[in-house]
């Protein structure tokens, strides 16, 4: 049997979706809510087992990769506060990092490549 070729806007329009019928529509949504066309539903219909296989292993390593981005913000934040429960007078992360231990300076960096690859590092304030 010839291995077929993926179609990536298919895996990709899977990807994008909600797959609850809608009772107004009789289609699936986009992830954002939009019900689907009947074009893209009819598209989605088409799917091969082996776009289906892909879409759901990319599923799987995207909701991997969001529970370990989350991890290591929750990692980072509690490391965080420890060095700024010990040292009061900080107000900013660049006032802690002289205070880190080696391997906490280490892990610290570790952690801001997972939680935050782009740079920024958002995490939870409390008043």
């Amino acid at each position: 049997m010839p291995e077929t070729e993926l179609r990536i806007e298919i895996i990709a329009l899977l990807l994008d979706s909600d797959f609850k019928l809608r009772p107004d529509t009789n289609t699936w949504s986009h992830s954002d809510g939009r019900p689907f066309t009947r074009a893209e539903q009819a598209t989605a219909f088409q799917a091969t087992r082996s776009e289906l296989e892909t879409m759901a292993a990319l599923s799987a390593r995207n909701a991997a990769a969001v529970r370990e981005q989350d991890n290591a913000v929750e990692a980072l934040t509690e490391l965080l506060l420890s060095y700024f429960a010990r040292h009061p007078e900080a107000r900013m992360v660049m006032d802690v990092l002289p205070h880190m231990a080696e391997e906490d300076r280490a892990e610290y960096e570790r952690l801001c490549a997972i939680a935050a690859p782009d740079g920024v590092v958002y995490l939870p304030y409390e008043a």
